[in-house]
């Protein structure tokens, strides 16, 4: 379904605003709605937040025979969904062309860039290597969803522990928790995403983390995708209005340091979170 068109009082108050270096929930043209990380019980499943937008992220992993071409390398697959209960934009059973963006993006930014050390998740080489599997679901859009997906993928994989793996001989044992303290993947870097609209009236500053007024009313969006080291994995601008490459560079060193503060929350949630449980066997 298409989504509805913001009406005409309500696209000329945006604009409006926008002239004036305003925005309707009060945030400054460069500021980022505050994120929030909430764990479960269970490792590897995170609930992330950008003000109303709401994502849920689980990895899942599974021992598998490797592809014949890669047989020193496990397998990540990404899969992303958003529900009716997200907006009423959505349909259920038809996937919408925001969830094959979405999809497409976290397995550029996740899986493409080497964030996550395949080679470790060999266990014997062509025969025997882990699968992990992130399914992300979008609960409510309020704008921004691909940033939050983003931080909730990264994070559920930071989180998620895989059982600790014994090779006796031809023999492969996988150890259960209770047995053996299960083992942090290993990751190389952290990518976050972060997302500016533009707006057609050149006086119309771009906006850092749009909401989703601002995101209807826009147009054109570009993505960055980078770590807190300055290194960019992914930029994407999907039409829209053109920007001058000084423009570019200049959205990229915001992006920069959303990134190092997004890698300290981040750290900082981790940590909170590991001090609140046990996984160790005593």
């Amino acid at each position: 379904m298409r989504p509805p068109s913001p009406s005409i009082p309500e696209k000329e108050f945006v604009y409006e605003a926008l002239k004036q270096s305003l925005r309707l929930d009060g945030r400054n043209h460069l500021d980022a709605r505050t994120p929030t990380l909430d764990f479960r019980q269970e490792l590897g499943w995170v609930e992330c937040g950008y003000g109303k937008t709401r994502v849920i992220a689980h990895v899942e992993a599974k021992m598998t025979k490797p592809p014949p071409e890669r047989p020193l390398e496990g397998i990540i697959t990404i899969h992303s969904e958003i529900s009716p209960m997200a907006s009423v934009d959505y349909e259920p059973g038809r996937p919408s062309e925001e969830e094959v963006t979405i999809t497409r993006m976290l397995d550029k930014i996740l899986r493409r860039s080497d964030a996550i050390d395949k080679e470790s998740l060999c266990v014997v080489a062509g025969q025997r290597v882990w699968h992990l599997r992130l399914t992300v679901h979008c609960l409510a859009d309020a704008g921004n969803m691909l940033d939050c997906a983003c931080l909730a993928g990264i994070v559920a994989f930071k989180h998620f522990r895989k059982p600790e793996v014994e090779v006796i001989g031809d023999e492969v044992i996988v150890h259960s928790p209770l047995e053996r303290s299960p083992v942090p993947l290993a990751i190389h870097h952290m990518p976050f995403c972060v997302t500016f609209a533009f707006f057609p009236d050149p006086s119309m500053r771009p906006v850092l983390d749009p909401s989703l007024l601002e995101q209807r009313l826009s147009a054109g969006q570009m993505s960055v995708a980078l770590n807190a080291q300055r290194e960019i994995c992914v930029l994407q601008k999907a039409g829209g209005v053109p920007i001058v490459a000084e423009e570019i560079l200049r959205l990229v060193d915001i992006a920069v340091t959303v990134a190092k503060d997004l890698d300290k929350f981040v750290e900082k949630r981790l940590q909170e979170d590991l001090e609140s449980r046990k996984i160790e066997v005593m």
